[in-house]
């Protein structure tokens, strides 16, 4: 039988055991916990200048803990969410949050350049294991929408990145290097709320295997057409985390280099761009559960093209303007592009979970240093005026097959899907 046959799959019955607040009270739980692992991740370039200066370290050795950090943080997470799918680790979640708070320690008491690394590593790993399983418990609580929960979840984790740096900024470097302890007591409280989340997974998970099933036949698109489709999505995430990547580093210098603005000013600017960002990723997942994720796709990538164009020649006013409608419209794309890959393979919620965040955080990085190599080159208003034009990747949403709200496969100009049929 091909790929393209139909088959008949056993589809869970709706649950309707779980009251909304219970389901509300898991989802605000790991939204927090995203929080507060993200929060603490963004600290370690935060630290950069204090420990350069104390262990006399030179470029390359910085590039080496980022790396270090990047690497387990992005390639190890398709590979647990892969482990996971097959074998749920309920409270690997708190074990996660457990290795992020040994890399705390360590990079506190670190005597050397070596103990350095490794507690980059530990602060990656932390958050391998945390992304996949974390979004896989968010659409269990999800309760049939999916992208209002996985923008709730994602919520957590952009206010982490973003107020990370300022209180390292007013703890860290007042303090120094231990500084770092003080924010053991966040992993410290997160831990006992993943052990609660990881009690309710484990209760969830044997409560699947109990519920009456009912068989769907229906065609599944064929495995050239996911492969394509996941292929056109991690393009546009590509697209995506290169252009924010300019603006969360970048646009301070930018607004400084063009405008002569003040540091502070330049600073309220970037709060009120990370304000866009946090809007945008709140309404982006329930939008797509309305409408349909790539209706929110096209918009969210597309649409922003008009107004990055027009950035790099506008005033400070509208550039603050259009600053804004470009963080809104584009930080809304996240969740309804991992909500659209996730109904595409259904079986393997953990490995795409855990492709896409690796992905994204592995494009953050990569793009930060891409384009911080060709403002030293150039100018870093030629840096805006060459990622004006990344949105233009949003035209391969075209290739993507229409996909219903509810997650299947839609009556598009795509021959070979067809609606689900019960039996």
């Amino acid at each position: 039988m091909t790929s393209s046959e139909s088959r008949v799959e056993i589809v869970e019955a709706p649950d309707a055991s779980h009251a909304p607040g219970e389901l509300l009270r898991v989802l605000a739980a790991v939204s927090v916990c995203h929080l507060i692992n993200d929060m603490v991740q963004s600290l370690l370039p935060s630290l950069y200048p204090i420990l350069k200066g104390s262990f006399h370290l030179d470029f390359s050795q910085i590039g080496l803990i980022a790396l270090t950090f990047q690497i387990t943080a992005s390639l190890l997470q398709p590979f647990i969410g892969h482990f996971t799918d097959r074998r749920p680790l309920p409270y690997s979640l708190p074990i996660g949050m457990g290795s992020t708070l040994i890399g705390l320690v360590m990079l506190a008491y670190a005597p050397t350049f070596g103990v350095l690394l490794a507690a980059a590593g530990l602060f990656g790993i932390g958050s391998a294991v945390f992304h996949p399983e974390s979004s896989r418990v968010a659409r269990m609580a999800s309760g049939g929408r999916n992208g209002f929960a996985q923008s709730f979840f994602q919520l957590g984790g952009n206010s982490g990145t973003a107020i990370g740096p300022l209180l390292a900024a007013l703890i860290i470097l007042p303090r120094g290097q231990r500084g770092v302890l003080w924010f053991t007591l966040a992993t410290l409280a997160g831990i006992p709320i993943l052990v609660w989340v990881g009690t309710w997974y484990k209760r969830e998970l044997k409560h699947e295997q109990r519920r009456p099933a009912r068989a769907t036949e229906h065609r599944a698109l064929p495995r050239g057409k996911v492969i394509g489709a996941l292929f056109v999505l991690m393009m546009l995430v590509f697209s995506k985390y290169f252009y924010i990547a300019s603006l969360t580093n970048y646009y301070t210098f930018y607004l400084i280099s063009r405008f002569h603005v003040s540091v502070e000013s330049s600073q309220i600017h970037l709060f009120v761009l990370f304000g866009a960002l946090a809007v945008g990723t709140l309404v982006g997942g329930p939008l797509g559960d309305r409408i349909g994720r790539k209706y929110v796709i096209w918009v969210s990538i597309l649409g922003v093209l008009p107004f990055t164009l027009l950035m790099p020649y506008a005033n400070l006013f509208w550039t603050g303007v259009l600053s804004v409608l470009i963080g809104v419209i584009l930080s809304s794309a996240f969740a309804a592009i991992l909500v659209y890959a996730q109904e595409l393979v259904p079986t393997r919620i953990g490995m795409i979970s855990g492709l896409f965040f690796g992905f994204a955080f592995g494009m953050g990085g990569i793009g930060a240093a891409v384009l911080g190599e060709l403002a030293d080159a150039t100018s870093i208003v030629y840096v805006y005026k060459v990622c004006a034009w990344l949105p233009a990747i949003g035209l391969l949403t075209w290739l993507l097959p229409k996909m219903e709200p509810g997650g299947q496969a839609g009556r598009s100009n795509e021959a070979d899907i067809a609606e689900p049929e019960r039996v």
